[in-house]
C-alpha cells in the first residue's frame, strides 16, 4: 500500500465547460447564490461562497453552444456543494424548487442527507450536509464507515427552511 495523501488536503474547486455563461450564472449564482469573484470576458466567471477566490469556474473555452456528453461516455459523474447545516440544505432545497428545477433524487446516506439534481448543462449536482461525525453508521466489521441508500423526507427537510 502506498501512503496515504495528507490529511490536510481538500478538494479546492471545480472547474465546468458550459455552452452558455449567462443561462450557467442563471442557476449556479442566481439560485443556489454562489457569488462572482472574477471574470473573464463572456468567456469564463470564478464564483464561490464566502469570499473564497473560487469554488466553482464556469467556462465556454471548449464548450461554447456545445452540448451534454451522450449517456454511456465518461466524465464528471457529480459536483457536491456541502452545507454546514441541515437548515440550509432546507433553504437551498426551497431555492431549487422555487425556480421550477426539479430534483432527481434525495437520498438519505447515514452520513450525510442528499439532493440531486442537474445544472443547465446537465452536470450533476449533489447538494447535502453531513451528519455529526458521532451518528455516522459502521460498518459491521466495524471497519470504516457503513453508508447506505435510503429514501430521504424532503417534505420534512423542507419544513426546516422557514424565514
Amino acid at each position: 500500500m502506498t501512503e496515504p495523501i495528507d490529511p490536510g488536503a481538500r478538494v479546492g474547486h471545480v472547474h465546468l465547460k458550459v455552452a452558455d455563461l449567462a443561462r450557467a450564472l442563471g442557476f449556479w449564482r442566481d439560485v443556489l447564490g454562489f457569488e462572482e469573484q472574477a471574470r473573464y470576458g463572456d468567456q469564463a466567471v470564478f464564483i464561490s461562497a464566502g469570499g473564497y477566490h473560487h469554488h466553482i469556474g464556469l467556462n465556454t473555452w471548449e464548450s461554447k453552444g456545445g452540448s451534454p456528453p451522450p449517456p454511456g461516455t465518461t466524465g464528471l459523474y457529480h459536483v457536491a456543494i456541502l452545507y454546514p447545516t441541515r437548515e440550509a440544505l432546507a433553504k437551498a432545497l426551497r431555492r431549487v424548487l422555487e425556480a421550477g428545477i426539479r430534483l432527481d433524487g434525495a437520498s438519505d446516506h447515514g452520513v450525510s442527507e442528499a439532493l440531486y439534481l442537474r445544472d443547465p448543462d446537465g452536470n450533476g449536482v449533489e447538494l447535502y450536509c453531513d451528519r455529526p461525525r458521532e451518528e455516522w453508521p459502521r460498518a459491521e466489521n466495524g471497519d470504516g464507515v457503513g453508508m447506505f441508500t435510503a429514501p430521504l423526507d424532503v417534505r420534512a427537510l423542507l419544513e426546516l427552511a422557514s424565514d
